[in-house]
């Protein structure tokens, strides 16, 4: 049952940052929804669902892409399984300290894909400090929303529920 939350996740996170990255306002608005998608499922169901949503996600993400693929692969499935651990290690129930892991994650994996670029390369690129911080932001939002959503919806479900059954069970005199 988690296997398929887990693709589900996977697959919705790539489907929407295909989607997506094409409207970006000429390549000035970089966000990583997939990274978002391999936390999420980190967090919500561990460090193993964290290294394959990070595996599968990465590699897939890589061959849309073009250029060099298991870079981003590898660098979100260690993502994924130190967001994993992290989220087993500390009780993370609020939307707001899961999003905080969104950022940190989102800048420790710009930090490791540039680094092996630099180690394949053999020259260390260049970083956009405007695209990195409109990438954090980006995620940020991203990931609140998703975090936001995933804790308001079994609520939602159940006052309706609840409703449901006052309608029903209640007589009108």
């Amino acid at each position: 049952m988690k296997l398929t939350w887990v693709l589900l996740t996977v697959v919705i996170a790539v489907i929407l940052q295909v989607t997506l990255a094409r409207y970006t306002v000429g390549g000035r608005w970089v966000f990583d929804l997939v990274l978002v998608g391999v936390v999420f499922a980190a967090l919500q169901w561990g460090a193993v669902a964290g290294i394959f949503s990070g595996t599968m996600g990465g590699l897939l993400q890589d061959m849309l892409a073009g250029g060099v693929v298991g870079v981003g692969g590898l660098a979100k499935t260690l993502i994924g399984f130190v967001a994993g651990v992290v989220g087993t290690q500390f009780v993370l129930a609020r939307p707001h300290a899961r999003t905080i892991i969104v950022v940190v994650a989102t800048v420790v994996h710009r930090i490791i894909v540039l680094g092996m670029f630099g180690l394949i390369d053999q020259r260390w690129p260049s970083i956009s400090w405007g695209a990195m911080l409109g990438e954090i932001a980006l995620n940020g939002l991203a990931g609140l929303i998703a975090f936001q959503a995933t804790s308001a919806v079994p609520g939602m479900m159940s006052r309706q529920r609840m409703r449901r059954r006052t309608s029903v069970t209640r007589r009108q005199w």
